[in-house]
């Protein structure tokens, strides 16, 4: 039957969809992430127009476009994405970018009206009152996704409440909630516009609801199997502490920019760090965003150059730095601090994340083979403010004591536990032992 045919290739546009625009987000590190932007933002138009006049059939009398159902819920589903994966800052760009551009779109075609037109194509001439039309559903249309896109943003950071690291679920909530209110806000503009019956409202919702449940369990397999990352955006509490981090990543990456990289490994130097934390922890600091340190430690080094010499011990070197490279965030950055020891800061990071970022740091570095050396391990230790330390200087000393309980437990972990405070005034003393009696904190690794 037509209807069930209809059925299925709405789920086949699915699939498609989703998997042409999540390879071009995986593929956003190597591509860059403005071709995902562009293929999202040229559909936008698109979507509008099937919307206003394509419906099909499905079983059941329901009556949707594929335009409303598919292509909206999927852009909706993958700004929130970037959100998860980057950060808020990374998000605002195509939400605003699809809301002063289509606004443009109607202007340039308010002054196209102006012109004295040419008859070169027989019986051919602009629609200007479709033009109208469609114009002001695409005003209509742009102003609900820019609403949609910083509810759903919104209402996801705050189900972390409700579901904890459900993530899946939180999706789901999220998505559901906006696409419902959507439905609503898109058909008031079609029964005013194009007099669409009740019937399209209904059936509309209906599914959408299970679009963005596909497109929900989708991003919820990209994130735990393609690309896992843990929770990597910051938990604001509202629209104006969504986006007001933009500012303070926005000066995060001044910062970087000013300083070298390290000769040997390519990551940035010490002489950036040392430059530039201090006004990251105070930028976190002023905008209530969590900070994490990561101080890591190649472990046995010295044996690796006692056994294949300084040569291989600096290309050893260059592939843990280039491997741990590889897999931290774009916010975040890798320092080589000394040695064999680096520094990975995390703005906008909770310690949890943290501790997922660390874990897998030391997972990639222990199955990387190094050519001449073999696989090496890494122990790491994990500090984040404001909870652990009141400034860097301290946040860094608690990492580093972290990093050498790892250490006295064995190596190849990860520890990011409570240590005691040190008495006032000693903060700088060396790192103690841990005593006979107490088993380290051991967030991870093997025994």
């Amino acid at each position: 039957m037509p209807q069930f045919l209809n059925a299925g290739l709405l789920l086949a546009e699915v699939g498609v969809y989703f998997a042409a625009m999540a390879v071009l987000f995986r593929l956003r590190h190597k591509l860059g992430i403005g071709i995902f932007f562009c293929a999202l933002g040229v559909m936008h138009f698109l979507e509008t127009y099937l919307a206003s006049v394509l419906y099909v059939a499905l079983p059941l009398g329901v009556v949707v476009s594929p335009g409303s159902t598919v292509l909206f819920a999927g852009k909706l589903l993958m700004l929130l994405l970037v959100f998860i994966r980057e950060d808020a800052a990374t998000a605002r760009q195509p939400i605003y970018g699809l809301f002063i551009g289509n606004l443009l779109i109607i202007g340039l075609v308010l002054l196209l009206r102006l012109h004295n037109l040419e008859p070169i194509v027989p019986d051919q001439a602009p629609d200007f009152a479709f033009m109208d039309e469609m114009g002001w559903l695409m005003a209509w249309g742009t102003t609900l996704l820019f609403i949609d896109s910083i509810l759903i943003i919104v209402l996801y950071q705050k189900s972390a409440e409700w579901f904890g690291d459900r993530q899946t679920l939180r999706i789901w909530l999220s998505a559901a909630l906006v696409l419902s209110f959507d439905q609503t806000g898109f058909y008031l503009a079609l029964r005013i516009l194009f007099d669409m019956p009740v019937e399209v409202l209904i059936g509309g919702w209906m599914v959408k609801m299970a679009t963005g449940t596909l497109f929900a369990a989708l991003i919820g397999f990209y994130l735990h199997r393609i690309e896992p990352a843990g929770e990597s955006a910051p938990r604001p509490n509202g629209i104006g502490e969504t986006f007001g981090i933009l500012t303070y990543r926005r000066r995060y990456h001044k910062l970087l920019a000013e300083y070298g990289h390290d000769a040997l490994t390519g990551v940035y130097d010490r002489r950036r760090y040392d430059a530039i934390s201090g006004d990251i922890h105070a930028e976190a600091s002023a905008t209530g965003q969590p900070l994490s340190l990561i101080v890591v430690d190649v472990d046995h080094f010295k044996a690796v150059n006692d056994a294949h010499g300084h040569a291989a011990g600096d290309r050893a070197l260059k592939a843990v730095a280039q491997c741990m490279a590889a897999e931290v965030r774009r916010a975040d950055a890798v320092f080589r601090y000394g040695g064999e020891e680096f520094v990975v800061l995390c703005p906008g990071t909770p310690h949890g994340a943290a501790l997922l970022l660390a874990e897998r740091l030391r997972r990639a570095v222990a199955a990387c083979d190094i050519p001449e050396v073999g696989r090496l391990t890494i122990s790491a230790g994990v500090a984040t403010a404001p909870q652990d330390a009141p400034d860097m200087e301290r946040l860094f000393l608690l990492a580093d004591n972290r990093l050498y309980r790892a250490k006295a437990a064995g190596r190849n972990r990860v520890f990011g536990g409570a240590l005691p405070r040190p008495a006032a005034g000693q903060e700088d003393a060396p790192r103690p032992a841990p005593p006979a009696a107490e088993a380290p904190q051991i967030t991870s690794g093997a025994a």
